[in-house]
């Protein structure tokens, strides 16, 4: 076997450090010309993958070459991004096409969904050697492309897996303006501002406005000395939850009125809902919120 020559060397070094694949712009850094590179094509050395990226010895490749080929298909400033970027982060599985995000390169390449974009520098990072969009970046992309219910799984793996920074998250939906995912990507940043639930009854609160499109109220907020279960403070509406274990006792029943009394007062409104009436009636329940807050917008 002949020996390496120095190009061969550093060709060697480049592919393992880039799962196998690379682009010809590199090849020819390392200082292999035309001629050479085309040798190594016909020699099968090289294997083309996209115009101007090959495989190095061999063409079967695993996923993040897959995903790092197409980035450097599409040259500098390229970066992974949307279904594939969640991927690359495990928030969702592997998807086909690969979603490239550039302000250059050509549509058209089999296998690669190319979205024309600029991505802002805090919104781009190198993740296992291959240029991705950020976290959350990536969330607001998935918004965009894809289904809220998707978007939510998304959100939630990268919750558990500790990756998601809602102060980031934030600064991507202000710097997002126009962009058709802000609505869904907004939603969820309600849920988050809005508070913690602490009981199964205010989970279930929760989930019927969610479910039916409502905007998610502040949980357990402060109000006028008081704390209430749910408050939408620009209609200044407020909800009380009532659980079968609650409220039972004539002074819990007298101070809750009280209490009711007191807001109205000072301009809310107040409205009660029962465990019962969440459970069996969620639509029913869901449309008054909806008439409520209409009116009192």
């Amino acid at each position: 076997m002949d020996k390496l020559t120095h190009p061969d060397q550093n060709l060697a070094a480049l592919a393992k450090r880039q799962y196998g694949v690379a682009s010809r712009r590199q090849l020819r850094a390392l200082g292999l010309d035309p001629g050479a590179i085309d040798s190594r094509l016909r020699s099968g050395r090289l294997h083309v993958v996209h115009r101007g990226v090959y495989a190095v010895g061999h063409a079967a490749l695993n996923q993040r070459a897959i995903w790092l080929a197409a980035v450097l298909a599409h040259g500098d400033g390229a970066v992974l991004s949307h279904l594939s970027a969640a991927a690359l982060w495990r928030l969702l599985a592997p998807t086909r096409p690969v979603d490239v995000t550039s302000t250059h390169g050509r549509r058209g390449r089999r296998g690669i969904r190319l979205h024309r974009g600029a991505i802002h520098p805090k919104e781009r990072v190198v993740r296992h050697g291959i240029p991705v969009t950020s976290v959350t970046r990536t969330l607001l992309d998935i918004a965009e492309l894809s289904s809220e219910r998707r978007l939510r799984r998304a959100y939630e793996e990268a919750d558990r897996l500790g990756l998601l920074r809602r102060d980031s998250l934030e600064l991507v939906y202000k710097r997002g303006a126009g962009r058709h995912g802000l609505t869904a990507i907004g939603r969820l940043l309600d849920e988050e501002r809005s508070g913690a639930t602490r009981s199964s009854l205010e989970d279930l609160f929760v989930d019927v406005c969610r479910r039916h499109g409502l905007p998610i109220p502040a949980v357990n907020a402060s109000l006028l000395g008081f704390e209430v279960d749910a408050l939408w403070p620009q209609q200044r509406l407020v909800v009380e939850l009532d659980g079968f274990s609650f409220h039972r006792h004539r002074a819990a029943f007298e101070r809750d009125r009280a209490r009711d009394a007191t807001l109205q007062a000072a301009g809310y409104r107040v409205v009660r809902f029962t465990y019962r009436r969440l459970e069996r009636e969620p639509t029913t329940v869901a449309e008054e919120l909806r008439s409520l807050l209409s009116r009192l917008r």
